[in-house]
């Protein structure tokens, strides 16, 4: 069936483009009149600000540059590229976002930023970001374990085969501009192809002299430093950066003490030219990362009844929950460009460690049952315990306290080589690349009882309970094919992917080992054909795919779906118009029981197959600067996403998100509508920015009709205002004030009762750069 869907979409959508094609002939030659008032549109399709130029023909990009020309280090051959052709003309659903307008909101909270892209949605947690669940076109946002993330090419999740949630996430104001890839342009990252990928692009080596520093402050003890120093000869270069991010946290911790964080990130890069004369250039570079964080986190929520007296209140038994992690990278890379082609090899390693000491559960009562009816006979006395009204009475009213001590592994090599080229009328680019990865997570998992008593923790005395004392590994081979086949009107791009991947899995506690074998072929094919110089029409499809984790059992089979998209997209100076429709055909959905969705210890990384689903729906995405003179403009945008998701087969599941399904329920954490837009005034003496974000109410567990009162999330709306002002020739002053109208809701009940999104905030800093 699915074979026969593929074989009819592409048929139906050639036929239609040709059509249109045949029919518009004699306007190809023809200008287009721009709208008045508007700047005259060049010869041929030009992206907006945010979107990359086109590569130049073979033909161009073979010239040897001139023998006087500089040879600062440059940056990679082919980097603006997005699946061999512009943003403008690409075959499927691409958004970048440039350093002008990351650095414009002035947002450290990843989901803030990516809710400005339709289709990208977030489950909220701690309120700032700090370990972001995020999901692309419906698929379980949690910990981002089904989204393929990466920064300057290189998978940067903990453990990305063997344990993909990502509990590290790279902070934001250091980042100069973030892809996002949906639709056939997947198949290009892997291994989770089922959404699409996110990766997120560094500053790169200045090829002169270049420095800056922003230096920022607000409310609960808010503070940000962020400086950078680089510098190159005619051969060599470096970089260093550093950001230093804290706050005393907005919650209020029953008994005092702070709930907040502090997190450090650092980076380094040198680069060296090998060759600058002659018609090749060779390159080296090293990375050098760093980061740690200390943060007062945890997954304790509260009863709907406190939160509606007071949504920042935390109990005060959450007072010893701490996160502490830190995190090292490697990356060398070799850059070789001759011609028409460009190769990029990188060796990477990263370690990641982190202890997670929170509150578990009651000894013999799940905490979350606790908070969700505290009125109950059954229920009070345990809720009386856990907020410090009455002391701990039996054993059964013991809490379990412990760390999640978990140390991660990801190493491999990895090399993509990118050729333009013609056939006869045929202009090709083509990528090809080759990974080898191994990836490895150890957990160690401990309780210790504690009783209430007085309001006072005190050790219960008795033996630490070991939990989980594991270890999953994955080596995996994945290669991938692309060629953007541009004839005429028409770019045709079919690629494949091929993920190779064996595990193995060590329970130290059951004295039992596993392991896997997986092969998998991964098909994709994506059409655009332009009717007019600024409008064309997309269609393509893939095949979704999210591998299971070590461990499981022999039954356990991996998520695969077959994604369809289709659409229409405007582009000119200054505009962008877009349309497109998803239908995502899932022939088996996976869950994996996690810690953060309130799985039980017996159940953690447990996967169950869900089997047959659908998910389905609509984005807008709109984009115009209006331009009346005077060096004023006007940057404005919107983004709108609509989601339906169905499961189709009755299953059962230890996570709570599903329990007992039956077919025909909803996904749980998926909103059906959401909306983003943003206004703003720019010219040389500063700008301000007015942005508007509106997520609907989420099921938290899957089901269908109208959702409970207490089983979904709270519709928010919030207002950001951003201005700043260009005081100096090289310094700025802004302010950042976020959730102007102090809106706070729901944002999730997983795992442990209700907690909000992050109150009104308010920022001023100082910005100098060279």
């Amino acid at each position: 069936m699915h074979a026969r869907m593929w074989v009819v979409a592409a048929l139906v959508f050639v036929a239609a483009t040709r059509a249109a094609a045949q029919s518009t002939e004699a306007e190809q030659a023809a200008p287009v009149e721009p709208p008045a008032g508007e700047p005259a549109a060049p010869a041929s399709p030009v992206p907006s600000p945010a979107v990359a130029e086109q590569p130049a023909p073979p033909s161009e990009a073979a010239q040897p540059a001139p023998a006087d020309a500089p040879t600062a280090p440059a940056s990679p051959k082919f980097e603006s590229v997005v699946v061999g052709t512009s943003e403008a003309k690409t075959s499927g659903s691409v958004h970048i976002l440039k350093a002008d307008t990351l650095q414009r909101f002035e947002k450290d909270d990843p989901h803030a930023i990516l809710q400005s892209v339709p289709g990208v949605y977030a489950r909220g947690e701690d309120g700032y970001g700090l370990r972001p669940n995020i999901g692309l076109r419906g698929v379980n946002p949690d910990r981002s374990k089904k989204v393929t993330l990466l920064e300057d090419g290189v998978l940067f999740g903990p453990a990305p085969y063997s344990a993909p949630a990502a509990y590290y996430f790279p902070l934001m104001t250091r980042m100069q501009s973030v892809r996002i890839l949906k639709g056939p342009a997947a198949i290009q990252h892997g291994p989770q192809t089922v959404g699409g990928s996110l990766e997120f692009i560094t500053r790169d080596i200045p090829a002169e002299e270049d420095f800056g520093v922003d230096l920022g402050g607000g409310q609960d003890l808010y503070g940000k430093f962020h400086g950078f120093y680089g510098a190159s000869t005619e051969r060599s270069g470096f970089l260093l950066e550093g950001v230093h991010l804290r706050t005393n946290g907005f919650k209020e911790l029953d008994g005092g003490g702070s709930t907040g964080f502090r997190r450090n990130e650092w980076m380094m890069k040198a680069r060296h030219q090998l060759d600058v004369e002659g018609d090749s250039r060779q390159s080296l570079q090293l990375k050098l990362g760093y980061s740690d964080e200390v943060s007062n986190e945890s997954y304790l929520g509260l009863s709907d009844a406190d939160f509606e007296a007071n949504p920042q209140r935390r109990y005060e038994v959450s007072k010893m929950d701490r996160m502490e992690n830190h995190r090292t990278q490697v990356v060398l890379s070799h850059q070789f460009e001759s011609g028409a082609l460009a190769v990029t090899t990188q060796a990477y390693r990263i370690d990641y460690h982190r202890i997670w000491r929170k509150v578990n559960r009651f000894r013999n009562m799940d905490i979350a049952s606790v908070l969700a009816d505290p009125t109950s006979a059954r229920n009070a006395i345990y809720y009386s315990v856990l907020t410090g009204q009455l002391d701990s009475s039996t054993s059964g009213e013991t809490i379990m306290i412990g760390p999640n001590n978990r140390a991660f592994v990801s190493q491999g090599l990895q090399s993509v080589a990118r050729w333009t080229t013609a056939t006869g009328p045929l202009n090709h680019n083509l990528e090809a690349g080759a990974r080898f990865h191994y990836d490895s997570i150890r957990r160690i998992h401990t309780e210790d009882g504690y009783r209430v008593v007085g309001g006072e923790f005190v050790p219960e005395g008795g033996p630490t309970d070991t939990t989980a004392n594991n270890k999953d590994s994955t080596r995996a081979v994945a290669l991938h094919l692309t060629d953007a086949m541009t004839w005429g009107r028409f770019v045709v791009t079919p690629g494949v992917r091929l993920e190779v991947i064996r595990s193995q899995s060590a329970d130290y506690l059951n004295e039992k080992r596993q392991e896997g074998a997986l092969e998998v072929l991964l098909p994709g094919l994506g059409v655009y054909g332009s009717l007019t110089r600024a409008l064309g029409l997309f269609a393509g499809a893939y095949q979704g795919f999210s591998p299971p984790a070590p461990g499981q059992a022999g039954t356990v089979l991996p998520e695969k779906s077959v994604n369809f998209e289709g659409g229409a997209r405007w582009t000119r100076s200054g505009e962008r118009f877009e349309v497109v429709g998803f239908f995502n055909d899932y022939s088996n959905l996976t869950d994996v029981c996690t810690f953060s969705n309130g799985c039980l210890n017996e159940n953690l990384d447990r996967q169950v197959d869900a089997g047959e689903a659908n998910i389905w729906g609509m984005e807008v995405f709109a984009e115009k600067t209006f331009r009346p003179g005077g060096g004023v403009t006007f940057p404005t945008s919107l983004a709108y996403t609509l989601t339906r998701t169905k499961l189709l087969e009755d299953f059962r599941s230890d996570d709570p998100q599903y329990g007992v399904v039956r077919a025909g329920d909803e996904m749980p954490y998926v909103p059906r509508h959401q909306l983003y837009a943003s206004a703003g005034v720019e010219s040389v003496l500063g700008g301000v920015f007015l942005s508007a974000a509106y997520v609907g109410s989420m099921r938290e567990a899957a089901g269908q009709g109208e959702i409970p009162e207490g089983e979904k999330t709270g519709a928010q709306l919030t207002f950001d205002l951003n201005a700043s002002w260009n005081f100096a020739k090289q310094a700025e002053l802004y302010l950042s004030a976020r959730n102007l109208l102090n809106e706070q809701v729901i944002v999730s009940r997983r795992p442990f009762g209700a907690r909000p999104n992050a109150p009104r905030t308010v920022l001023v800093g100082l910005k100098y750069s060279m």
